[in-house]
């Protein structure tokens, strides 16, 4: 070849079609069917992120999501591992700023012993005692190589200091807590938490692969239906100011011979209208390697192995960050140059044409591969869920992005 292939013309991303029910408890369910293969991926999203740790200690809800597999009622931590893989499973926790999420990805064939051991865990975690001195051990120690690594220092130190430490998101965005808030944690304050925000009028059920809403809707009856709804606490989310004057804080590493550099602001929540616009201004400025930061810190000024900017996702108000890590007797330069890259793009070097030409191409044709598998698309929904953005987002994604100028 001697030229490139001509691209082809987009079109919007067709996802599968969501089916949305309740179970007789109130646990709302989203089935979307994929008959290529015998498998069914399940993601129950519980409103019991980082945030929830305001009604607690930092640190509860990452504490909590590691122990959901170290035992319940009927099963210990070892029969929990041995039944996952004897059912050819996979079975998982994690939690993010918003949301505490427990997966299951199970053959078709096996669906009624997974949803069997799933429920179990969401339902009837019994939090043993050894098994939650271990974990507390475990994030205590990576609390430690937070401490010493220094991008994670720096998401630990940012967030109180944008949404101040009354506000649900000002905790490390790592979600560890601190030494002294972990070592406070007890085994009751986990059942606690639990009984507190593990409830189905707090949580929605994402079903994707294999089955129909009409399938699966009596099987995910018999094994959530007893699960009780109640009353729900209100997380601390609302509007804070943004900074008013630049600042700089300085978390000291002697001898280190290059910096971390994070420059950080309060976006906007989610907002359909306006989301697409404020991702494409991102994907410019420094979320994508050919973005503007990038070129600047790393491939002009060679002072970083990389450079970028990320909204972070959060249902409220978010981080937004810009960061890079650069040699140390250039901290104060590069400093300089990612300030005048920031106030560039409303100022004196706007958005040129074809960069945000560029931008949409690449917005527009990676949509379609980066979505193909069953749990990209419930990945994108949890997602959804969690941004509080409509289920049919990504329907008209393509025109929309065509569209911004």
């Amino acid at each position: 070849r001697n030229a490139a292939p001509q691209l082809g013309r987009p079109h919007d991303l067709k996802l599968p079609r969501i089916h949305e029910d309740r179970l007789s408890n109130g646990l709302r369910i989203l089935v979307a069917e994929r008959h290529e293969i015998p498998v069914v991926n399940f993601w129950l999203d519980v409103d019991a992120g980082y945030a929830a740790d305001q009604f607690g200690l930092p640190g509860s809800a990452r504490l909590n999501s590691t122990l959901l597999l170290c035992g319940t009622a009927r099963r210990t931590a070892l029969e929990i591992s041995e039944e996952v893989q004897m059912i050819g499973a996979q079975l998982s926790t994690g939690c993010n700023l918003d949301m505490t999420t427990v997966y299951l990805s199970a053959l078709k064939t096996a669906l009624d012993g997974a949803l069997d051991l799933f429920a179990d865990i969401v339902l009837n975690p019994s939090f043993p005692g050894p098994d939650f001195e271990r974990q507390q051990k475990l994030q205590l120690a990576a609390i430690a190589n937070e401490k010493v690594t220094p991008l994670q220092m720096a998401l630990r130190a940012l967030p109180p200091v944008l949404f101040g430490p009354a506000h649900a998101y000002g905790v490390p965005l790592t979600g560890s807590g601190t030494e002294a808030s972990v070592q406070e944690l007890t085994r009751e304050q986990m059942v606690a938490f639990h009984s507190n925000w593990f409830k189905p009028n707090n949580a929605s059920l994402i079903v994707v692969g294999d089955t129909t809403l009409a399938e699966i809707k009596p099987k995910l009856e018999e094994f959530f239906g007893s699960w009780k709804a109640g009353d729900l606490l209100s997380k601390n989310v609302r509007a804070v100011e943004r900074p008013r004057r630049p600042a700089v804080y300085l978390v000291d590493k002697p001898d280190a011979l290059h910096s971390i550099v994070i420059g950080g602001t309060i976006a906007p929540p989610p907002d359909p209208r306006n989301e697409i616009a404020i991702e494409t201004m991102n994907n410019i400025f420094g979320g994508t390697f050919g973005a503007r930061l990038n070129m600047n810190l790393r491939e002009e000024k060679h002072w970083s192995y990389g450079a970028a900017s990320i909204l972070y996702g959060a249902r409220a108000q978010r981080p937004f960050l810009a960061y890079a890590s650069v040699q140390a007797d250039k901290t104060a330069d590069a400093i300089a140059e990612m300030i005048e890259e920031l106030t560039g793009v409303t100022g004196a070097r706007p958005i040129r044409e074809e960069e945000l030409e560029k931008v949409k191409q690449q917005q527009i044709f990676e949509l379609p591969g980066a979505h193909e598998t069953m749990n990209a698309v419930g990945n994108l929904f949890s997602d959804l869920l969690q941004l509080g953005l409509p289920l049919d987002f990504y329907e008209t994604y393509v025109s929309r992005v065509s569209e911004i100028t």
